[in-house]
């Protein structure tokens, strides 16, 4: 097929053939100035060290300022809706969590940002099992053994999270419907109370991160029962997975970095390959490993792929649970 080249024609080929070069040249010489690191977060949490660890690398490698600010509040809403409102230049970057971009969209009937439609996903960097622990008394010293214990006793097995809606509550939903029981769900004003009432007995078990389980689990004062991630825990080696009785069961924290909806591609791939870059540091994964987690490295497409089907995932277990919208 011929194709006539009319003026409107050689106009949109000149047009195309000079902006694809400056893109091409943008994504080269990135960064031009200070990169923001949005952490919808305080500082000293999970996500603020994760970010300011690879900011660090990523400032060192590309000889440019990376700046975190750190912007809590609202459940990770209030820094989120700010990277998605921010300019798609790859100048502001926003660290996302399976909180922020999974689980509040099922949560709230109103969301100033949607998780998907105004992001570019850039890149999955570390994902964090939670470990279910018991109460020494407790005698079920398996899981296998606990839902035998909870099937006899449906209702009256008690398990304490940070809040409802929060990765400790939706955790023991996940666990109740996988492995057919019934237990009461026990919500504190945070997993600190929790973890007290856990240790005090006023509770039977909790879902809380690797890392604060750790000194508890060290001195007896709970028992590990398995982690909530599909393969064993460096930290714990000698603690099943879940998985390992419940195939399939996997409730983690998982923690990725964003950018604006329509962030130019070059850009895109440039950043994605920092990433890595920044990520296969061994400084980087030795920090991520102490805080309990496994480092990850993907490509945007990967990414967005898992952020749809965590979204998905979390929906049917919070409509599972009857967790109101807010």
């Amino acid at each position: 097929m011929i194709v006539r080249m009319t003026p409107l024609n050689k106009t949109l080929l000149l047009l195309l053939a000079g902006l694809l070069p400056a893109a091409t040249v943008a994504a080269q010489n990135y960064p031009t100035r200070t990169v923001r690191v949005i952490v919808p977060g305080p500082p000293g949490g999970g996500a603020d060290t994760l970010a300011r660890t690879m900011a660090t690398k990523m400032a060192e490698n590309l000889g440019q300022q990376f700046i975190v600010d750190n912007r809590a509040g609202a459940s990770g809403i209030i820094g989120t809706e700010l990277g998605a409102r921010a300019a798609p230049d790859g100048h502001t970057i926003q660290i996302g969590h399976s909180g922020t971009h999974a689980i509040n969209i099922s949560l709230r009937k109103t969301l100033p940002y949607h998780p998907v439609r105004d992001f570019t996903p850039l890149m999955l960097i570390a994902s964090m099992p939670n470990i279910l622990v018991t109460h020494p008394s407790l005698p079920a010293k398996s899981v296998k053994e606990l839902i035998a214990f909870a099937k006899a006793r449906p209702g009256q097995m008690t398990y304490a999270s940070a809040g409802t809606g929060f990765s400790q509550h939706l955790a023991g939903v996940l666990f109740c419907d996988v492995a057919g029981i019934q237990m009461l769900h026990v919500p504190y004003k945070g997993s600190a109370p929790g973890m007290t009432d856990v240790i005090a007995g006023n509770v039977m078990m909790m879902f809380p991160n690797t890392t604060a389980a750790f000194p508890h689990l060290k001195s007896g004062r709970l028992r590990g029962l398995g982690v909530t991630s599909l393969k064993r825990s460096d930290i714990f080696p000698d603690v099943p997975a879940i998985a390992e009785t419940l195939p399939g069961y996997e409730a983690i924290a998982w923690f990725g970095f964003f950018a604006p909806a329509n962030l130019p591609e070059e850009l895109k791939r440039r950043l994605n390959a920092e990433m890595v870059k920044a990520i296969s540091d061994a400084k980087v994964s030795e920090t991520i490993r102490k805080l309990g987690g496994t480092a990850s490295s993907n490509t945007p497409e990967e990414f967005l792929t898992y952020v749809n089907a965590e979204i998905v995932k979390w929906a049917k277990v919070i409509k599972s649970a009857g967790i109101p919208q807010e």
